[in-house]
């Protein structure tokens, strides 16, 4: 669990409720719905895993053509507008996208509705039921199936690698996905994760040696307080499994990449944008 306050948009404030329903009907019918996304078709889909069906957004270019799989590992809120947009907007630049509700065991999205003030107690313990039932072999299980749904779709480009980029506690859900399918994944990135190294046996670190990808870890300002060593730590795991990798400490909080939430830092979320479209471009 992150232990920072921060993100982002459980709903969109800029959008009408009114209009918010014409895009969600729009959604469902598999139409573009910003202006990230002129030409991309976006879908609400269901994917079959071994414990459930997790309901899920896909998105990808419009018209003939196959594209690279990405996966998006929300932050702790899980599916909502604000990671819809950042499918919609990733898909606008030649990839099919895949955001699924890593709490699909307990509940639908939106998972949280209303407002969620992470510095509360009660608000915070909102989360602990759905995020106990969410075990990193549960986690493992399903990044194997939303890898599976990716490939099975006409549009993926399946002799293209995949990309996994993941956010606050979707950041060791990102390295178990590339340690889950190392032959697959092809990129990893992740923004102002939670712990990635840790004395537990099943730490995610622990994973990169059995991994092939090209990474991207943005760490916050924060974050890196808190765990100063983790940074270098991290460097040497990858020089010494030579993997490519760019480990760099963001000048923002936990949660800048976010829009919406009261961190979010649009000059850095932007950089940390144009580094994940240039590992993607060089890596899948």
């Amino acid at each position: 669990m992150c232990d920072d306050i921060h993100e982002g948009l459980i709903h969109d404030p800029t959008v009408s409720r009114r209009t918010f329903g014409i895009l969600s009907a729009a959604a469902a019918g598999g139409l573009a719905t910003n202006a990230y996304a002129a030409d991309v078709v976006e879908k609400d889909v269901v994917v079959k895993t071994p414990d459930g069906e997790a309901d899920a957004a896909l998105y990808y270019p419009a018209g003939k053509g196959a594209w690279p799989g990405v996966l998006i590992w929300c932050d702790f809120l899980s599916l909502r507008p604000v990671f819809r947009e950042m499918g919609r907007r990733l898909a606008a630049e030649g990839y099919v996208v895949l955001v699924p509700n890593f709490y699909y065991r307990s509940k639908k999205a939106p998972v949280f509705e209303g407002t969620f003030n992470f510095a509360s107690q009660d608000d915070r313990a909102k989360i602990a039921p759905f995020r106990a039932a969410l075990t990193n072999e549960a986690a493992t299980r399903d990044a194997g199936a939303y890898i599976d749904f990716l490939d099975a779709q006409p549009q993926t480009n399946r002799k293209k690698k995949i990309g996994v980029q993941g956010y606050c506690m979707g950041g060791p859900l990102t390295v178990r996905t590339a340690g889950a399918r190392p032959g697959r994944v092809g990129a990893a990135a992740t923004f102002h994760s939670g712990g990635l190294v840790g004395p537990q046996p099943d730490s995610p670190h622990l994973l990169i040696p059995k991994t092939k990808a090209a990474y991207l870890i943005a760490t916050a300002e924060n974050d890196d307080k808190q765990r100063p060593t983790e940074k270098d730590e991290l460097k040497k795991l990858f020089a010494d499994n030579k993997l490519k990798a760019t480990v760099e400490v963001y000048a923002a909080d936990h949660g800048w990449c976010v829009k919406g939430g009261p961190v979010y830092k649009e000059t850095e979320a932007e950089r940390a944008w144009g580094e994940l479209l240039k590992l993607y471009k060089t890596s899948l």
